[in-house]
């Protein structure tokens, strides 16, 4: 594509930036926008990959067709099948009507999956059969459905990295990659930056009535040579802090006004509380204190949770059974073991240094002992074994109740929600 023509559809789409890996990411868009490819779409959070998907689908021939854009990281690992897929009626508890799915009323259209990395491995499964031969199957359903939509995939993260740590599908990757569109960073896009933030005050001042912003130069560099982690969203939000806060107009705006929006948490010159702690060996004595506290609470809650345990056990019918085969758990709460209380930290000295004085840790040396127990042994042998009990009770009370799980909930004393989740949890089959 020429310059005039990459232009045109920067202004159709409100594109702004003249950088060369934008306009190579535009033209490589408007290329494969003709054909019915999987695009996948990567590149840092808040660069702009949105924009891309839809020139891909107006400028194909499926423009008249529905369009949607959908975060796959935004719905509930539960609900993400029924979203997409649709369910029918009494599929699970809640489905009080059959619903159509994303796949099914963009038919003939073009589906946007945003942070496509963020989808559960089974759903990645239903999606690699609609890409491969556009069938799926609605959840409570055994019909195979027909669907004709285009998919453009977006995500943030490595895929490769997500494949090799076994959170996505290899197969599934390289049916989406078919062709890869990147979306450059905004620190990467030059003097793309100023006119950004040209663009975004001069739409601001109009919206809030203000006089238009403008920078000194040393206030220009400093925006030119800022990372911008959040990308194009970011800078947008820091336009529009300026335009409200900054009701001084007459002069530009300088690099030590710029610099406060553009490290609000940290600005420059001033030192963390983490950076004053390294430099303080003082208060060393503190954060011990405090990791002292949080063991003793660790070992108090397990206690209390083994209590729990063994109460419910002993009103269950196989409770007795469990009891006595697995006495060696709860012979600490039989032998009525004191809970050692966690010691007294006053707020105060977490974030002040203690006193000019010797401390003497002697004290603790007892109390050291029994937190390695609890983190080596109770932490790693028990927690595991009360997962297995549950696992276990959860099996017998289905069992005793046909696999109904609402008196199966009932008898357990939870909700038939959670019950659900602890069934997919633990991959309990009915």
């Amino acid at each position: 594509m020429n310059p005039s023509e990459i232009q045109a559809i920067k202004n159709r789409f409100g594109i702004i930036g003249t950088s060369p890996g934008l306009n190579h990411a535009i033209n490589v868009a408007v290329q494969v926008a003709a054909t019915d490819l999987t695009v996948l779409i990567t590149g840092e959070s808040g660069s702009g990959k949105e924009s891309f998907s839809k020139i891909i689908h107006s400028l194909s021939s499926r423009k008249h067709g529905p369009f949607i854009a959908i975060n796959c990281g935004a719905i509930p690992e539960g609900t993400i099948d029924s979203e997409l897929f649709g369910h029918e009626k009494g599929s699970f508890t809640g489905a009080l009507d059959a619903r159509k799915g994303y796949f099914e009323t963009t038919n003939s259209g073009t589906i946007f999956l945003d942070e496509v990395g963020e989808m559960p491995l089974g759903t990645q499964a239903r999606l690699l059969r609609v890409l491969e031969n556009g069938e799926y199957i609605k959840v409570g359903s055994s019909k195979v459905l027909k669907t004709n939509v285009r998919v453009v995939a977006a995500t943030n993260v490595n895929l490769l990295d997500a494949v090799n740590n076994g959170k996505f599908r290899e197969d599934l990757y390289y049916r989406l990659n078919t062709v890869p569109i990147y979306v450059p960073p905004l620190r990467d896009r030059g003097e793309d930056i100023l006119l950004l933030f040209r663009k975004f005050t001069n739409d601001f001042s109009e919206r809030y009535r203000t006089k238009p912003v403008r920078l000194d130069n040393e206030a220009r560099d400093l925006l030119m040579g800022y990372a911008f982690p959040g990308n194009i969203r970011q800078l947008k939000n820091i336009a529009e802090q300026i335009t409200i806060l900054e009701t001084d107009k007459e002069f530009p705006i300088s690099v030590d006004t710029l610099n406060h929006y553009l490290n609000p948490v940290q600005p420059a010159g001033r030192k963390s509380l983490i950076q004053l702690r390294q430099n303080d060996d003082s208060t060393s004595f503190s954060e011990r204190e405090l990791l002292y506290k949080v063991l003793f609470d660790m070992r108090r809650d397990v206690t209390e949770l083994k209590k729990l345990v063994r109460n419910v056990l002993e009103n269950e019918k196989y409770g007795g059974d469990i009891l006595k085969d697995h006495q060696e758990l709860f012979s600490s709460i039989n032998n009525a073991e004191p809970v050692i209380s966690s010691p007294t930290i006053e707020p105060s000295r977490l974030l002040s240094p203690p006193p000019s004085r010797v401390v003497d840790l002697d004290r603790y040396s007892d109390e050291r002992g029994e937190i390695e127990d609890v983190v080596h042994v109770t932490a790693e042998e028990e927690s595991l074994s009360l997962e297995d009990k549950e696992k276990e009770m959860i099996i017998k009370a289905l069992r005793k109740n046909n696999n109904k799980r609402k008196y199966a909930a009932n008898a357990l004393g939870i909700s038939e929600r959670t019950l659900y989740r602890k069934i997919k949890q633990y991959d309990i089959e009915e």
